[in-house]
C-alpha cells in the first residue's frame, strides 16, 4: 500500500508538470510582413535565402546597435547610421571610427537596400550580407575581426538565446550574424513620402505649384542620373568634384583597377535627401543649395573621366540653372522626405515593434 501511495504521488507530480509545460507558450519565429508599395521596383535581394523573421529582425537590431562589434566597444553600426537622418550621420562630414580615427567617406543612407545590386560609394560590396564586413574590419571604422566579435557574442547568454531562436542551426557564426544584420536592414523600406503618395494617387495628395514645377525641372535636368523610383540609376560617374588632397579618393577605380573609373562614385538615391546632409561622397557640400550651385558650374572641374552629360556645346561644364529653378527643384526634393520612415518605431534602438505575416 505504501508503494502504491508513492507511485500515485509521482504520477500526480508528472501530471502537474505536464500541465505547467502546456501553459508555457511555444517559442515562435514568425515571418515578418514586408510591404513593397506599388511604385517601388523589383526586389533584388534574394529573400528566398534569408526572409526576415521576428527573431532574426530582433537579433539584427541588437547587433546593429551593439558597440561590441567594434574593437573599442563603442562604435556600433548605429553610431554612424542614425534613423532621423535616414540612417546617415550628418554631424560628421566623413565617418568617425574607433579611437577618433577618421575615414574618407560620408556615411550613406540605409533605406531601400533590398532594391540595390551593389553597395558603398565604389560598389565594393555586391551583396547586402557582405556589406557589413567592410565597416567592421576597416581600421578607420570599427577596426575589429570576426573571430573577436563572435567570441564576444558566444560569451553573452542573451545572444546565445537569440541566435538559437533566429536560426535553425542556432549557430553563432559569421553567416548567421551577417544574415541577421541583413534582416534588420531588409525591413528598411522608405516609400511613404509625399511624392510616393502622389505617385500612387493616395489620399488626394497633390504637389503645390512650386513642387510641380520643380518636378518638371528635375525631370529635364537631373533625372538622367537620378532615375526611377529610387532616384538613382545605380551607375558610377565622375560628377566634376575637385580632387580633395586630404583624401585623394580615386572612387570606383579602387575596386575595378581601371583608369576609366578614376574619380567615379555611385550615383546616390535622393530618397530622404533633405535629411541626409552633408552631400557628396566626402560630405564637402553642406546644403541642397550648395549642391545645385555646384552642378550649375560653381566649382565643377573638368578631367579625363568627367561624365559627358556635364559637357555643354559651348565648352562650359555643368547644368544651366537659374536661381528660381534651383529654388523650385529644392521644393520638389523636399517632397521625397518620408517622415513615417524616419520615425518608424521598428528601427529605434529601444523598441521591438514588428508586424508578422498573418
Amino acid at each position: 500500500m505504501k508503494y502504491l501511495y508513492h507511485i500515485a504521488f509521482l504520477l500526480f507530480l508528472v501530471s502537474c508538470n505536464n500541465e505547467t509545460y502546456q501553459d508555457i507558450p511555444e517559442e515562435t519565429n514568425d515571418l515578418l510582413q514586408l510591404d513593397i508599395p506599388s511604385n517601388m521596383p523589383e526586389v533584388v535581394y534574394p529573400l528566398e535565402s534569408n526572409r526576415p523573421t521576428e527573431k532574426g529582425f530582433e537579433l539584427g537590431k541588437k547587433l546593429f546597435f551593439d558597440g561590441r562589434l567594434a574593437s573599442d566597444g563603442v562604435v556600433s553600426c548605429g553610431f554612424c547610421h542614425i534613423q532621423e537622418f535616414s540612417f546617415t550621420h550628418h554631424t560628421h562630414i566623413v565617418s568617425h571610427g574607433v579611437d577618433g580615427a577618421i575615414g574618407t567617406r560620408n556615411a550613406q543612407p540605409l533605406q531601400n537596400l533590398i532594391f540595390f545590386n551593389e553597395f558603398t560609394w565604389d560598389g565594393a560590396a555586391q551583396h547586402l550580407d557582405m556589406q557589413p564586413i567592410i565597416p567592421i574590419t576597416s581600421a578607420v571604422e570599427m577596426n575589429e575581426t570576426f573571430t573577436s566579435v563572435l567570441a564576444k557574442l558566444e560569451a553573452d547568454e542573451e545572444y546565445v538565446q537569440l541566435f538559437s531562436q533566429a536560426f535553425e542551426n542556432g549557430q553563432i557564426d559569421t553567416e548567421n550574424m551577417l544574415k541577421a544584420l541583413s534582416q534588420f536592414m531588409i525591413m528598411m523600406v522608405s516609400a511613404n513620402s509625399k511624392y510616393d503618395k502622389f505617385t500612387r494617387g493616395e489620399g488626394n495628395v497633390t504637389l503645390n505649384p512650386n513642387e510641380a514645377e520643380g518636378l518638371a525641372l528635375f525631370n529635364q535636368k537631373c533625372a538622367t542620373c537620378h532615375a526611377g523610383a529610387l532616384f538613382t540609376d545605380q551607375s558610377y560617374r565622375n560628377n566634376g568634384l575637385a580632387i580633395d588632397p586630404t583624401y585623394n579618393d580615386i572612387g570606383r577605380a579602387r575596386v575595378t583597377g581601371l583608369t576609366e573609373d578614376n574619380r567615379k562614385f555611385r550615383v546616390p538615391s535622393l530618397k530622404n535627401i533633405d535629411a541626409t546632409f552633408p552631400y557628396m561622397h566626402d560630405g564637402r557640400l553642406a546644403t541642397l543649395t550648395d549642391v545645385l550651385d555646384f552642378y550649375s558650374g560653381q566649382g565643377m572641374v573638368d578631367s579625363p573621366t568627367l561624365d559627358p552629360i556635364f559637357k555643354q556645346p559651348d565648352g562650359s561644364i555643368g547644368i544651366p540653372l537659374t536661381e528660381d529653378e534651383k529654388t523650385k527643384i529644392i521644393s520638389f526634393l523636399r517632397t521625397l522626405t518620408d517622415d513615417e520612415f524616419l520615425d518608424d518605431n521598428r528601427f529605434k534602438e529601444f523598441t521591438h515593434t514588428v508586424s508578422r505575416i498573418p
